[in-house]
């Protein structure tokens, strides 16, 4: 994998720290296998998973993620895996129930991931055709709602997943705390959405670029 960063850190430090976070998911899934708790092993699992896919994207459609991206990307897996293993330091409790405010960081930040993404995509589309025109100030109000309809789903998802893991009596793999909590998720989702809409738009227009050529050449 090759990282092209714009902040001033190496492209050394950047292969260091991602190659670190990942190691780190790997020990947590281990953890969760030893211990034999689903929720651990599955949200590592997927998390570890994610953290792989801009090699994938580069090596099979190269497509180049530049390396704040995928620090962003890994250190938004490795919060949420963290968040479900069972820390000493806390009492043998996790981050996501000890803490009352480590639900909504990584919240924010998976919910900047998924406007990151949606906007990457959008422009692309909007460069490729002639038929999307996307104004600044409606790409904003769009990325916002994009966000908050994603966030519906996700609880949704989660709680039809705690259903079914109750049924089948496994232990749970995603968790709600409440109707006051969900409220909560989807309000810090919109702040992880007005965060990117606001700041992150122009690091992320390389990454469009790519795609919208990526589009471009596989109409010819």
């Amino acid at each position: 994998m090759s990282f092209h960063s714009p902040v001033h850190v190496s492209e050394r430090r950047e292969v260091q720290l991602v190659r670190f976070l990942q190691a780190a998911m790997v020990v947590i899934l281990l953890i969760g296998l030893w211990q034999g708790n689903a929720g651990i092993v599955v949200n590592s699992g997927i998390g570890l998973l994610v953290t792989f896919l801009p090699a994938f994207f580069e090596r099979n459609y190269r497509v180049t993620m530049n390396g704040g991206i995928v620090l962003w990307i890994s250190v938004a897996m490795f919060l949420h895996a963290f968040g479900t293993l069972s820390v000493p330091a806390l009492g043998f409790i996790s981050p996501y129930k000890s803490t009352w405010w480590w639900d909504h960081m990584t919240h924010a930040l998976s919910s900047s991931l998924v406007a990151g993404v949606a906007y990457a995509v959008t422009r692309a589309l909007e460069e490729h055709t002639e038929y999307i025109v996307m104004p600044p100030r409606f790409m904003f109000v769009y990325l916002l709602l994009f966000v908050m309809a994603f966030g519906v789903i996700w609880e949704l998802i989660e709680f039809y997943v705690g259903v079914v893991s109750s049924l089948v009596g496994v232990g749970k793999v995603l968790t709600q705390y409440g109707l006051d909590d969900t409220i909560l998720d989807l309000f810090y989702n919109t702040i992880g959405g007005l965060l990117v809409a606001t700041f992150g738009t122009a690091h992320l227009s390389d990454l469009s670029d790519q795609l919208r050529a990526r589009m471009d050449s596989t109409n010819r």
